[in-house]
């Protein structure tokens, strides 16, 4: 049996290294940081004002805020600066402009795409589709954020993309986002700091409270119980990695970037699998698992929005909540939410749950049985619906740490139920595709389906990112049932 025969779009997406944006660049020691802010207030101010424009010389045509990010950085040093507050408007931004510096989001790699449906349809021709596409761009130091670009596919299967913007924004962060004290207090009590006071702490605040609420509650509990620095920097850390953001409306999609916030996050967002979710209702909703990492460990996260402008990032709770590559079905299934997950970094498990953000119990879905798979299976993104089935893209790594990708196809009704797969990969790393950061990988976060078509987009060798498409009828017809389905 040959594999199913997939079209190349001849759209290739390399990583362009003059995107970048402005980030803090402040060195650890305080005293070298006071040196600095000293060398600038020497300065005449027609110095400053020289200074300064020269920088808006250099770098204006390359950020949309040049002066955003200046201000903001320097309300990380102020507190350095004796009478701050007599400082003219061009010493605070040319002091912000010292502990700033460019970051080239993509200069490694851009990969490891998702795709999914535009939430606005309109302008469109007759049977033709809008997509929103997020990638994995990687920069120096393998830091990873979500970037994103957008297309058509027409009534006949073919992908079109719309040009990307030369700049990039970071969102706004909400400094006193919500949380919801169910959820915070069981991650809380998960990672061992449920106490007298954490349980004190939490019956002085509301079901639903802000991040200054949090912050007084501890001050005002810690004030009659004494408690170990540990548990109040946990309720810090866990209240950062719960978060929200927002771009204006008139930031274009291209040009919008998700760059890590918490410190959950530090060394890189990574592998985000949107999918759009339809509730029970009729809500739509689009979610995404990631993986947040830190340098050291890994933490799986949902990010919701809504209409790509406004994001909110949540931390999951349950025994189940490890490893990576969590991808939550489209809808629910007999009353319940339905994920992919990988448990034990070998097979592919399935999980279910009343809440979208607590997962307590995992079965095994599949194990590894071809060759091409021989190491370990987990899922390529979200399942997808079709009259046959969730169709389901895997990632098999076999012998040489070799990545394909593969199908299978999982009972509507009832997804535990493997109803085929695909002995073939679907598609695997050939030449000249199979040499880049990390060689022999193919691999996507997720694909959809239009037209009687897959659009499946893929990195290469987590490096750059191609779009195929496959006819569905033919993959479908080439899924082998199981022995006993």
């Amino acid at each position: 049996m040959q594999a199913p025969a997939h079209v190349n779009t001849g759209i290739h997406i390399h990583p362009d290294h003059s995107r970048v944006i402005v980030r803090s660049f402040i060195p650890s020691d305080p005293k070298s940081v006071c040196r600095v802010i000293e060398r600038a207030l020497a300065l005449s101010a027609d110095e400053v004002r020289g200074r300064l424009d020269g920088l808006h010389e250099q770098f204006d045509s390359r950020h949309p805020c040049l002066t955003c990010a200046w201000d903001d950085h320097y309300k990380l040093v102020q507190h350095f600066i004796p009478k701050e507050e007599s400082l003219t408007r061009e010493q605070r931004l040319y002091i912000g402009a010292l502990f700033s510096g460019e970051y080239a989001l993509e200069s490694a790699a851009l990969f490891n795409p998702s795709i999914v449906p535009h939430p606005d349809q309109s302008n469109l021709e007759e049977g033709a589709l809008r997509f929103i596409m997020s990638l994995r761009a990687t920069g120096e130091g393998h830091i990873s954020s979500i970037a994103f670009r957008s297309g058509v596919v027409d009534s006949s299967g073919k992908v079109a993309l719309d040009p990307s913007s030369a700049q990039t924004s970071a969102p706004e962060l909400d400094p006193d986002p919500k949380f919801r004290k169910s959820s915070f207090f069981r991650r809380l009590h998960q990672m061992e700091f449920d106490n007298a006071w954490s349980r004190t702490l939490m019956q002085a605040l509301g079901d639903h409270f802000t991040r200054s609420e949090l912050d007084a509650a501890c001050v005002e509990t810690h004030a009659s119980v004494h408690q170990s620095r540990n548990t109040i920097e946990c309720i810090q850390w866990l209240a950062r990695a719960n978060y929200q953001v927002s771009f204006e409306p008139s930031v274009p999609l291209s040009q919008r970037i998700i760059f890590p916030t918490s410190p959950s996050e530090s060394n890189g967002i990574e592998d985000a699998r949107f999918v759009l979710f339809t509730d029970e209702d009729g809500t739509r909703t689009y979610y995404a698992t990631y993986t947040a990492y830190n340098g050291h460990t890994i933490l799986p996260q949902l990010l919701e929005t809504q209409d790509f402008l406004s994001f909110q990032a949540r931390t999951f709770d349950g025994a189940c909540v490890r490893n990576k590559g969590m991808a939550l079905f489209p809808r629910k299934i007999n009353g319940r939410y339905v994920m992919l997950s990988r448990q034990d970094d070998e097979n592919l498990y399935l999980m279910s749950s009343d809440d979208v953000l607590v997962w307590e119990k995992a079965e095994r879905l599949r194990a590894p049985t071809e060759a091409w798979e021989a190491v370990k299976i987990g899922n390529c993104g979200s399942p997808m619906e079709t009259g046959a089935g969730w169709l389901v893209l895997t990632h098999g790594v076999g012998a040489m740490r070799r990545y394909c990708i593969g199908a299978l196809l999982l009972d509507l009704d009832d997804p535990s139920i493997v109803l085929g797969h695909l002995p073939l990969p679907l598609l695997e790393p050939d030449e000249p595709a199979r040499n880049g950061y990390v060689p022999n990988v193919v691999y996507t976060c997720g694909a959809i389906i239009h037209a009687g078509h897959l659009i499946l987009p893929y990195g290469l060798s987590d490096t750059s990112t191609t779009i195929a498409t496959l006819n569905l009828e033919d993959l479908l017809a080439k899924i082998l049932p199981e022995p006993d389905a």
